[in-house]
């Protein structure tokens, strides 16, 4: 009898002694986002389980006393945390550590709301700070030619504007955003890529195609966000840069940032500068420039505060100055030039936003306000013969010109999670107010840009997890235009379906449009056959809408040491009223254009993205793609030249390759490769060496960059230095048929941005 209640007692304590329970839910370090099928562990036992779709685990049966909790994911950090377990139910929640291999990065721009890339029903690519810094982008611009589909393109021989081409579409049909802010209006677009610098970003979130119509008007080829640096710990880093193309042509950067965040990580702030100057550089011998010479001075701040645990509120502002001259080489004012552009820049912009999160997190609201304020004075030239009765009028009335543009955003998103029927649901409702206005005005050309638009725009969405496998976005947004008499309502639907954890198959349909107004494009003023062209806007200008239809398939397969995959994806977008530019003639200036409602047009393609990493030494990044762009009719170009029915400048193949090896612990190389195919394009007349308009077939270019990384590490002062070594465009493929000094057309330019250069780098920073 003693021994049945001995064994009684012990079954009891026994049964009390491992009767503990563990629960907890593991978050992303950079947002409050809980992470789904992370592994857990304990004390080397593969019994703790997976969390579930809201990153929550549940472990029981556990022992009185110190365990050790094994958190882990392929491509992501594993985490062992020493643990004392107490009698009852005891609560840990972890954070879990930056992507080893950024498989699965957190990404906002697709739904407007946290998630991982692949629980993202739209995809989305993602240019990080790593990257960034591999490929060695001084700004935007450089680093964006590192997406398939995304083609970054130099405009004007001049002044060297840059347009993003989005997945064969020309510029004025996609979007940049800053912090998902709409404030890059149509005249800060033509030189903004290469005025942001790279040591100003986090990361660049990528969508292509009709699946950005969330973000209203000219989001028909897709939406590039900029993502600036927030504060994560206390660091500061500085450097320098310097690039020559030949002994005295150089391009020399010096940046910093430095983070602050106080000992609780309630409140935070980031600081970053930049300085840029680089000399004008003349590629074919006639004193004319093809490189514009440039001075940037850029500075800001990003601010974070957190007044309780479910509020925090946001603010970043920066200055942008730049002073650009393009033309003949010459001292002096540039209406003494032969040729010129001149353009000085002051650019103010900032936001705030403020976020809450409501009843346990199933609720949240952000509320916003963006804005930008840009002054340009500006000169547009080209001088008549020296001594002429023109040149005397010249003279005594230069064609300078003053610019104005201000950009206003506000709005608020409301986000509710919905779990009570079939899945998870979060129901997204927000409303945005844009305002732009541009002035731009030329008094001896009788220009004048005199634009105010206003829009209103709703949006509904509904996010529904069906179950671990299947999702479906759909939702509309409604924008009333000032310059349309109608709402227009853009529906998007997006099915992705997980095959397997690993493997995702995606469909995006949606439709878009583009309102009736100038864009950055259309503010550009080139030159050819000694004059000025502009372009003026039909009166009778609709609005042209866009179907897009995306599909992708993404597959990757990890293990401890490696991870390989690849992205397919097909693209076509249908435009009804396309805009085009229909030649009208000249007046005493020169060429003028006007923005007309053209056929129906259609675009399409293929892109095939290929990526692999072994153990953070070998890594390699390709992408390709495959496309064609054209009218259903043939419009005009010229009217010297029969009319074609291909978009111009839109090449049907191109793509990049990045190559990085870390050969030692502190020595790492990269090669990188842009590729752009041949392509059609125009050249106008009147030069010495181009008599007459022409179509051109450019011939295809191989780009390639070598860069070499030695990091040296100070522990005793904390301190670890780069020292970086390259050369860029190894091959010098570069443009070789410029036109040549005054009557040139500024517009006939292709192929790689710049030519040969050699890079010298140094940076320190905490470690």
């Amino acid at each position: 009898m003693k021994m049945c209640k001995l064994i009684l007692i012990s079954l009891l304590f026994s049964n009390f002694l491992y009767s503990q329970i563990l629960i907890g839910t593991i978050y992303d370090t950079k947002y409050p986002v809980p992470f789904a099928h992370i592994t857990i562990d304990y004390d080397g036992k593969s019994k703790g389980g997976l969390t579930d779709m809201n990153g929550s685990f549940e472990i029981t049966d556990l022992k009185i006393g110190n365990v050790t909790i094994t958190i882990s994911k392929i491509g992501r950090e594993t985490k062992n945390i020493f643990y004392t377990i107490e009698e009852g139910v005891n609560k840990l929640d972890v954070l879990m550590e930056e992507e080893i291999y950024s498989l699965d990065q957190i990404v906002v721009t697709g739904t407007k709301t946290f998630k991982t890339q692949t629980k993202s029903p739209v995809i989305v690519n993602i240019i990080d700070h790593k990257k960034i810094e591999t490929i060695q982008a001084c700004n935007v611009s450089e680093a964006l030619n590192f997406q398939s589909g995304v083609r970054v393109e130099t405009d004007c021989q001049t002044c060297n504007y840059t347009q993003l081409r989005m997945n064969g579409l020309s510029g004025n049909y996609s979007q940049i955003l800053i912090n998902s802010k709409s404030i890059l209006s149509p005249l800060t677009g033509l030189y903004g890529m290469e005025q942001i610098p790279s040591n100003m970003i986090e990361r660049i979130e990528i969508i292509k195609g009709g699946g950005s119509s969330l973000y209203g008007s000219s989001s028909i080829g897709g939406v590039v966000n900029l993502i600036t640096k927030l504060p994560k710990n206390n660091n500061f880093n500085f450097g320098l840069s310097y690039r020559s193309i030949t002994h005295n042509i150089v391009d020399k950067s010096i940046f910093g940032n430095s983070t602050v965040i106080s000992k609780n990580g309630n409140i935070g702030s980031t600081f970053y500068v930049y300085f840029r100057d680089r000399n004008g550089y003349d590629h074919n011998g006639d004193n004319f420039s093809e490189l514009p010479s440039l001075n940037d001075n850029t500075f800001g701040a990003n601010f974070f505060i957190k007044p309780s645990d479910n509020q925090k509120i946001e603010f970043n502002f920066s200055s942008l100055h730049e002073y650009r001259y393009g033309g003949e080489m010459i001292h002096g004012a540039p209406h003494f030039a032969m040729q010129a552009e001149e353009r000085i820049h002051d650019i103010l912009m900032g936001n705030i936003d403020y976020n809450i999160s409501l009843f346990s997190g199933k609720c949240s609201l952000l509320a916003y306000l963006a804005t930008q304020k840009t002054n340009r004075e500006h000169y547009t030239g080209v001088r008549p013969d020296l001594g002429s009765d023109d040149d005397i009028i010249h003279l005594s009335n230069p064609p300078y010109g003053n610019s104005l543009n201000t950009t206003t955003q506000f709005g608020f998103q409301f986000n509710y999670e919905y779990n009570k029927w079939i899945g998870h649901n979060t129901f997204t409702f927000g409303s945005d107010i844009i305002s732009d206005y541009v002035y731009d005005e030329i008094p001896t050309y009788n220009y004048l840009v005199n634009q105010e638009v206003f829009t209103l725009g709703v949006l509904f969405q509904s996010d529904w997890d069906l179950n671990e496998s299947l999702n479906i976005l759909s939702g509309f947004r409604v924008d009333q235009h000032s310059l349309l008499s109608n709402f227009v309502i853009s529906p998007r639907f997006s099915f992705l379906y997980n095959i397997k954890q690993n493997f995702q198959l995606r469909t995006t349909y949606s439709t878009g449009f583009r309102a009736p107004q100038a864009f950055d494009t259309d503010l550009h003023i080139a030159f050819a056959g000694g004059g000025v062209s502009r372009v003026n806007l039909d009166p009778n200008l609709n609005e042209e809408n866009s179907k897009s239809i995306n599909t992708s398939i993404n597959y990757d397969y990890a293990t401890e040491n490696y991870i390989y995959g690849l992205t397919f994806e097909t693209f076509r977008t249908q435009l009804h009223n396309a805009f085009y530019l229909d030649p009208e003639g000249s007046d005493n200036f020169g060429d003028l254009f006007v923005k007309r409602n053209g056929p129906e047009a259609l675009v399409k393609g293929i892109s095939l993205d290929l990526r692999f990493n072994y153990n953070r030494i070998i890594q390699f990044e390709s992408g390709f793609t495959i496309q064609s762009s054209s009218y259903n009719e043939p419009v005009t170009y010229s009217n010297y030249l029969p009319p074609k029915a291909t978009f111009l400048k839109s090449p049907k193949s191109y793509g990049y390759g990045n190559f990085s090896y870390k050969i030692g612990s502190n020595l790492s190389s990269s090669i990188n490769y842009i590729y752009t195919g041949s392509m059609e394009l125009i050249h106008l007349g009147g030069s010495v060496n181009n008599k007459y308009d022409q179509y051109v077939l450019t011939s295809h270019f191989h780009q390639f960059d070598i860069n070499f990384n030695y990091t040296h590490i100070f522990n005793k002062i904390s301190l670890k230095l780069n020292y970086l070594i390259g050369v860029r465009n190894v091959t010098n493929a570069y443009q070789s048929d410029f036109d040549l000094f005054k009557n040139r057309d500024s517009n006939y330019i292709y192929g790689p941005s710049t030519p040969r250069m050699i890079v010298f780098g140094l940076s320190f920073s905490l470690l």
